[in-house]
């Protein structure tokens, strides 16, 4: 199968919309010259600074805009974050990814304790990825010695849909952003959040930019919303699973060489969902009772998953 940059929006178009069993089969064939249908990725997130973030993402807890039950916690200890990624590693995890609620990084004593952990992590021979808002050229090059594998920076939505989702940071920022960890020799994390009131075209829209990256991300963790209380988008209507099925197939025939990671909203969809996600393409999960602020099933709901459909964890990166 040939790796393709060039890719249309006619032409993912036409992809999304095949029935849905061929979309799953053509799917498939791109998985498996690529990956092992049977392992998963296992990845653990922890938010290492919480809450108070000045951007004003509608669908999140952390906002400062909104008055939500998440309080604002301090940037974490390097010396809990490493108890935490030993945990990890021990259930099974070969990939630490930790979030701090930022609008950008600002270089000072919170900056160089987020390079004590990437270190830290580093050492336990675990992937380590990072989310911490926007990022100068120097800022991504010192996380890249520092040991850093990857970077998250997530462009959300298709460009034409996400002004009505966040109105403090540009479609380009994000852009920029990438390019500066892909400067810096990081591999890129990036992705997006279904559920949000889009439509097809913006799911689509958004599937575009990421296809036509080149590289393509390494990573593409695929979102369903989860609602919560006090954002903009509370009370939004529920998104229903097949379009998440959809969307990690497309993606998976467009980057057939990616990570296609099924990331928040688990605890929203069925067991048989989730198998459907995997049998689409999707090849990590992220584990733990958390996905920064949100729920996610417990490790040993995961556990019993993995045994039911005879799949195992990606025993290492």
């Amino acid at each position: 199968m040939t790796i393709r940059h060039d890719w249309t929006r006619d032409e993912i178009r036409s992809i999304y919309g095949l029935p849905l069993p061929e979309l799953i089969f053509q799917a498939q064939l791109a998985h498996r010259e690529f990956h092992r249908p049977d392992e998963v990725q296992m990845c653990r997130l922890l938010s290492i600074k919480t809450g108070g973030c000045s951007e004003d993402c509608a669908y999140c807890s952390q906002s400062a805009h909104y008055k939500t039950e998440v309080k604002r916690e301090p940037l974490m200890n390097p010396a809990e974050v490493l108890k935490a990624a030993r945990r990890a590693k021990a259930e099974g995890s070969t990939r630490f990814c930790m979030g701090a609620a930022w609008r950008q990084v600002n270089d000072g004593k919170e900056f160089d304790s987020v390079l004590e952990m990437v270190r830290g992590v580093a050492a336990l021979e675990m992937e380590v990825c990072c989310t911490l808002g926007m990022l100068t050229e120097s800022q991504a090059v010192r996380l890249k010695d520092a040991g850093l594998t990857a970077y998250n920076h997530n462009l959300d939505t298709s460009p034409e849909f996400y002004g009505d989702i966040i109105t403090t940071r540009t479609y380009e920022d994000r852009l920029r952003t990438l390019a500066h960890v892909r400067k810096a020799g990081i591999t890129v994390c990036s992705g997006g959040i279904l559920g949000m009131g889009e439509n097809e075209d913006d799911r689509i829209g958004l599937l575009e930019q990421l296809a036509r990256l080149d590289p393509h991300p390494e990573s593409v963790p695929v979102n369903m919303l989860v609602r919560s209380e006090g954002t903009p988008l509370a009370e939004a209507g529920t998104l229903d699973p097949l379009i998440m099925v959809r969307t990690i197939a497309t993606a998976r025939i467009l980057m057939p060489a990616s990570m296609v990671r099924l990331a928040a909203g688990r605890r929203q969809m069925s067991p048989e969902a989730v198998a459907l996600c995997f049998l689409a393409g999707a090849n990590s999960i992220f584990t733990g009772e958390k996905l920064l602020t949100t729920p996610n099933p417990d490790f040993d709901e995961d556990a019993r998953l993995f045994e039911n459909l005879g799949m195992r964890p990606l025993q290492r990166a």
